[in-house]
């Protein structure tokens, strides 16, 4: 698996809304043995404080091991929800979970980066005590949620759902910005209106502005051929073949075409959890996200993001240190730099508590010295 399909999904004609264009994905047979929902952490839970709280767009996925459908939503809900634990024979009532919590869209862009390449076992423990107790370093690059997206708010509002829909690819100044899946339309209508609280980048939030009109596409009938119902009939699916095609292999091109790496995070059941990032190259179009694919490699799930420059470069970064096993020296000498300018590159993106504190702080103080 090195690339993103859109099986069992058909590209329906997009719908304009001043700069903001929404292309509906429907399909036609729903995944009905995986469900998402978006739901408040429940008190009576067992792993839960006794206090309700509520975590922004955190997107909570249950499904069944058999197959068949999951119950209806407010049967759902009630069944326990236990810590994520690994196989053991004979299997616990913890491992029989069949429900599972995403991190907020907001949180985990934080953290995507660094954990999709696997960082270091040594500096990771202190890495990962260092979110739990504070939060995670946030990179350079600026994030706007959707209200501050001009024009997406309205548009997910006046736009309509198409009958089978169960996700949407957005667009800001024909910019793809992200895509978002279900695996069934109840799920995308309730989580429809939550697409105003994801995260976007500095590139969609200026196109916004810039750009407040896109044109919208002009459907063109040979009325030569129509002489009846079946003919127009058959003109409207030529249109639409046209438009499917021309959006998955042009609009679309950025995501579906791109390679990535992709993580294996969990399995449920019949369907993984992955996690993919793309190649780093500067000056072209890249996506980071999750995804869901069930055995047929279907997908049920997928949230992607766009990276600005910025983050592709911290993209970059990471992909060196990795590469160089984590070893400061030949990661700089790889990347052209002497090590006190590597480590200004991991302060300013944030990266520098993968590292022991007594090996930044000395080569800090360089910089300091000399001035850089």
């Amino acid at each position: 698996m090195n690339r993103l399909q859109f099986n069992g999904l058909e590209t329906r004609p997009s719908q304009v809304w001043g700069g903001v264009r929404l292309v509906p994905l429907v399909r036609e047979e729903p995944i009905a043995s995986l469900r998402l929902h978006h739901r408040a952490i429940d008190p009576d839970e067992p792993e839960c404080c006794a206090d309700l709280y509520y975590m922004p767009h955190g997107l909570v996925a249950e499904w069944t091991d058999d197959g068949t459908a999951v119950p209806a939503v407010g049967t759902a809900l009630q069944m326990p929800a236990a810590t994520v634990r690994r196989s053991r024979n004979p299997p616990t009532k913890l491992e029989r979970r069949t429900r599972v919590r995403f991190v907020p869209h907001q949180t985990s862009l934080e953290a995507y980066l660094p954990l999709s390449f696997r960082g270091p076992a040594i500096a990771w423990g202190e890495w990962s005590r260092l979110a739990l107790a504070h939060v995670l370093p946030r990179t350079a690059a600026p994030r706007f949620t959707g209200e501050e997206i001009a024009g997406l708010q309205d548009a997910l509002r006046v736009f309509e759902i198409h009958p089978g829909q169960c996700g949407v690819l957005v667009y800001v100044a024909d910019a793809l910005s992200g895509a978002f899946i279900t695996p069934h339309p109840d799920d995308y209508r309730a989580l429809h209106p939550t697409l105003v609280h994801d995260c976007y980048g500095e590139l969609i939030w200026r196109y916004a502005f810039t750009y407040p009109e896109t044109r919208d596409f002009t459907v063109h009938f040979d009325a030569s051929v129509v002489d009846d119902l079946s003919g127009l009939r058959a003109q409207a699916d030529r249109v639409r073949d046209e438009w499917r095609r021309f959006h998955d292999e042009t609009m679309a091109a950025g995501l579906l075409e791109a390679e990535y790496a992709f993580t294996e995070a969990y399995r449920m059941a019949g369907h993984t959890l992955w996690r993919f990032r793309p190649r780093f190259e500067r000056g072209r179009e890249a996506h980071v996200g999750e995804a869901i694919a069930d055995a047929d490699g279907r997908l049920a799930y997928l949230h992607s993001f766009r990276l600005s420059e910025t983050q592709i470069r911290n993209g970059q970064l990471l992909q060196h240190l990795s590469e160089q096993d984590w070893n400061l020296e030949r990661a700089a000498a790889a990347m052209g730099l002497v090590v006190p300018q590597l480590v200004a590159r991991l302060d300013a993106a944030g990266y520098a508590a993968l590292f022991r504190q007594d090996v930044v702080d000395r080569f800090r103080a360089m910089n300091v010295r000399y001035g850089r």
